[in-house]
């Protein structure tokens, strides 16, 4: 429970500081929701989606990789039943002229209620008779209307409603389209994956708590295809692998917990969904998602396109459509769940120090270079960062300010080890590592390094 007493703002100003996420379109006055990953956020998360491939696919004897595009055919979502069905209950208050999700409100009220199975009328009618104040201000409620959640352009130089598309709200649906062309190219055999990770938009009603529930947001997704009677034992696999995968990130198993959902919560598709949760300072919220999809979604795409999307069993020569286990997760979510889990505040000898104890795998850089002395080190401490350049290791270089203050930047952007130049470094090819958890130092030679890491 240590990150339910850890302040969320102090955090967002910390990261915003240092470099790790910036406002969108800050110099304009910023556009709500948007944010921006820095030099230290684009090396963190393409750590984490580095680690989900090595995971997921590489570690998989069956599993490759797609990159399918943000814009595709709008059959595609009429298949898939986003068109028709992915939306929210919207409900204003015309006292004060906010807008609010309608079964979120009842939900925070009585949790004993189940929004899912209220039409909206009968939601509506709750909330005018249980809900006369909201937000500290008096209420009178308009009708609830439906919000729809995918954002709509157009493709091409006329804007009628041929030209309509959306932008993607997952990224699953293409790899569902490419199941037969990627079966027949890679001449894979049931049971097998296919991941991708890539860019979606959700044209929420109330995102925030930071980069927690953005509208544009990045996801690493697989399809895990099976032979119908075998997906249980898929579906209990790869729960576990994901809780492994946020123990790989660095979670702690304190912070996580698995939530099954109920028969009332389970999508029309899914035969069974759990959540992989993170307890935030604003309390628990959904990392990753561990769905059985069924054959939902291959059969609604062979029925719209009237194409077969199937599998020929080369053994057995019996054709059926597979079941899918969908391990989903979101990636901005799992990197600021990794940042709260790796922020400290210590008190060291009269002083104080914030530091990101981000497990190695991940953290932006794997060691910094400091000359001890600008003047007298910096010819050796560039070539020595050079040399860990050369070697595939992500480095920092820094020479400015005193050496203490280094350190303590270093500390509070999660680097794990500071090799220091020093005076021994030119005549006996010494250096000093420091750990960043144990803020401990060790002489060493450079010849050692490549044990050392």
């Amino acid at each position: 429970m240590e990150n339910l007493n850890k302040n969320f703002q102090e955090i967002v100003t910390h990261l915003k500081e240092i470099g790790f996420v910036y406002q969108g379109s800050s110099i304009y006055g910023g556009l709500a929701n948007t944010w921006d990953y820095g030099p230290l956020g684009a090396l963190i998360t393409k750590n984490i989606k580095d680690l989900w491939i090595k995971e997921f696919i590489f570690k998989e004897e069956n599993n490759v990789m797609i990159d399918s595009k943000i814009l595709m055919n709008t059959k595609v979502w009429e298949a898939s039943g986003h068109v028709k069905n992915f939306s929210d209950p919207l409900i204003e208050n015309k006292v004060n002229g906010k807008r609010y999700r309608a079964d979120h409100i009842i939900e925070s009220i009585d949790s004993s209620l189940d929004p899912e199975n209220m039409s909206n009328e009968e939601m509506y009618t709750w909330i005018t008779e249980n809900v006369p104040k909201w937000e500290n201000s008096k209420a009178n409620w308009n009708k609830i209307r439906e919000f729809h959640l995918m954002f709509e352009t157009n493709q091409g130089v006329v804007v009628d409603s041929k030209s309509k598309v959306y932008l993607r709200p997952e990224t699953a649906q293409g790899i569902f389209v490419n199941f037969m062309n990627v079966q027949r190219t890679s001449r894979l055999k049931i049971p097998f994956g296919i991941g991708q990770i890539g860019k979606s938009f959700r044209n929420e009603v109330t995102p925030g708590n930071f980069i927690f529930r953005t509208r544009e947001f990045e996801q690493m997704e697989l399809e895990y295809f099976v032979k119908p009677g075998e997906d249980q034992k898929a579906y209990e696999y790869y729960i576990n692998k994901s809780l492994e995968f946020s123990k790989l990130v660095g979670l702690k198993e304190s912070s996580i917990r698995l939530r099954e959902h109920g028969e009332n919560e389970l999508a029309h598709y899914s035969n069974g969904t759990s959540d992989v949760e993170f307890l935030f300072p604003f309390g628990w919220g959904e990392l990753m998602g561990i769905a059985n999809r069924t054959d939902f979604d291959l059969k609604s795409h062979a029925e719209h396109s009237r194409e077969k999307l199937e599998y020929r069993d080369p053994m057995t020569n019996k054709v059926y459509v597979p079941f899918v286990i969908e391990p989903s997760m979101g990636l901005d979510r799992l990197t600021l769940a990794a940042l709260v889990d790796s922020y400290k505040k210590e008190e060291i000898d009269n002083d104080s120090r914030i530091v990101l104890k981000l497990d190695k795998k991940i953290a932006p850089y794997k060691f910094a270079v400091l000359p001890l002395n600008k003047k007298i080190h910096s010819n050796e401490a560039k070539r020595v960062f050079r040399e860990l350049i050369d070697k595939g290791i992500s480095v920092s270089y820094d020479e400015s300010g005193s050496i203490g203050k280094r350190y303590r930047r270093q500390d509070s952007i999660g680097t794990p080890f500071v090799l220091t130049i020093i005076d021994e470094t030119a005549t006996e090819n010494k250096v000093t590592i420091r750990d960043r958890d144990s803020m401990k130092q060790i002489t060493i030679s450079l010849d050692e390094i490549n044990n050392f890491i």
